[in-house]
């Protein structure tokens, strides 16, 4: 990813040097604010511990897709919209191929898996199920506005409606809850829409069936689903028990969120620095848990209670100005797979410090430029739908 972003940074810049300008200059406030995220990764260099500097360094590195990207489509024109159409089949035809590597294990594996279900365990896929199930929801959000726009080749329809029925059954066969959160969440979003903007109660109601119907029928079908349900469900009745709720995810979730409380309390309005928050972390979990041992510390799994913590009020407020700003810009502009990633990330924000990892901070980052560039204005001229 790091040489894909390289790329396409040089890209950039020798456009802008040949064509001696920047095509989306008057957008600079949209572009602007995505790097002011990074911005905060780089002033919190002025209170870092000078042990933590290494730490403070690799964040930076970690960090630079804020920059980096919205540098390089700031300076790059619009793609045309049959550009942008062939990108969301790409990511649809890529998530395809993964799910079906992952199905292909899992059923050579079927009894291991299913037994690591029970015990806050899934099956292996490429990238990891977190941000894998993510992206399979933006996949099926892509495959389905595709097809209502009729942008799609009469041949390849029922190609593509099978990859959207696939997709969304693999998400329950893989059954994580984030995935699944943001794919229930959408769908019901599609749902209210269809009834109060467009006034079509029928196919409303038909989506709104499938979308009770379809955990009914994983729960038959797929013991791993099966099997998550029961372990969150133990999961849940272990939080007030930390000796046996270190070993499940939303109870050990629960107490890095109070660590990290206690780490704001003390430091509310610029916080403790994103390199120090580990050390703080563990002086917490040893005042509030002094049952646990190092090996079962974590940061909060939550991107805005790790952002409280790392960089107090102040900077929460930054982050969330600068990476939902693009959002309230689009606003009045038909922007579904915008909305739909937007939908994806706050939501997943909730349960998972989803920029702290490459993979995670390149699919919310690119993702959103993607999305965005839909709703640019592009010289070309195309009749067909431009995928915003």
């Amino acid at each position: 990813m790091g040489i894909a972003m390289a790329g396409l940074m040089a890209t950039s810049m020798v456009y802008a040097v040949a064509h001696r300008r920047i095509a989306n200059w008057s957008l600079w406030p949209v572009f602007g604010s995505l790097a002011m995220v990074f911005l905060l990764h780089l002033l919190a260099g002025f209170h870092t511990e000078a042990v933590n500097m290494n730490e403070y360094r690799t964040d930076l590195g970690l960090q630079l897709p804020f920059l980096i990207l919205p540098f390089s489509f700031w300076l790059l024109p619009p793609l045309p919209s049959r550009y942008l159409r062939w990108l969301w089949l790409l990511l649809i035809a890529m998530t395809i191929l993964a799910a079906t590597g992952a199905t292909a294990n899992y059923l050579l594996h079927a009894q291991q898996i299913n037994e690591a279900y029970l015990h806050s365990k899934v099956m292996p896929t490429e990238p990891d199920h977190i941000r894998f199930s993510l992206i399979i929801t933006l996949a099926i959000a892509a495959g389905v506005m595709l097809l209502v726009h009729g942008v799609v080749r009469s041949g390849f329809r029922p190609w593509l409606i099978g990859a959207i029925v696939a997709l969304a059954l693999f998400l329950h066969l893989l059954a994580v809850r984030s995935g699944e959160m943001t794919f229930y969440a959408l769908g019901c979003l599609s749902v209210l829409y269809l009834i109060l903007r467009k006034q079509q109660w029928k196919q409303a109601g038909v989506l709104a069936a499938i979308l009770l119907l379809l955990p009914v029928l994983s729960f038959v079908a797929f013991p791993t689903f099966r099997n998550k349900l029961y372990n969150t469900q133990e999961d849940v009745s272990t939080i007030e028990q930390s000796s046996a709720g270190k070993n499940f995810s939303i109870a050990s979730r629960v107490y890095s969120y109070n660590a990290a409380w206690s780490v704001w309390q003390d430091n509310k309005l610029i916080g403790v620095g994103k390199p120090d928050l580990e050390s703080e972390m563990a002086r917490r979990y040893a005042k509030l848990y002094p049952q646990l041992t190092a090996d079962f510390y974590i940061q909060p799994h939550n991107q805005y209670i790790y952002n409280l913590a790392a960089y107090g009020a102040i900077g929460l407020l930054v982050f969330c100005a600068g990476l939902f700003y693009p959002a309230w810009w689009a606003r009045r502009k038909r922007a579904p797979l915008l909305l739909a990633q937007y939908v994806s990330i706050g939501l997943s924000f909730l349960v998972e410090y989803t920029l702290e990892t490459q993979i995670g901070l390149a699919f919310v980052v690119f993702f959103l430029l993607l999305a965005l560039q839909g709703s640019l204005p592009c010289e070309e001229e195309d009749t067909g739908w431009r995928p915003a």
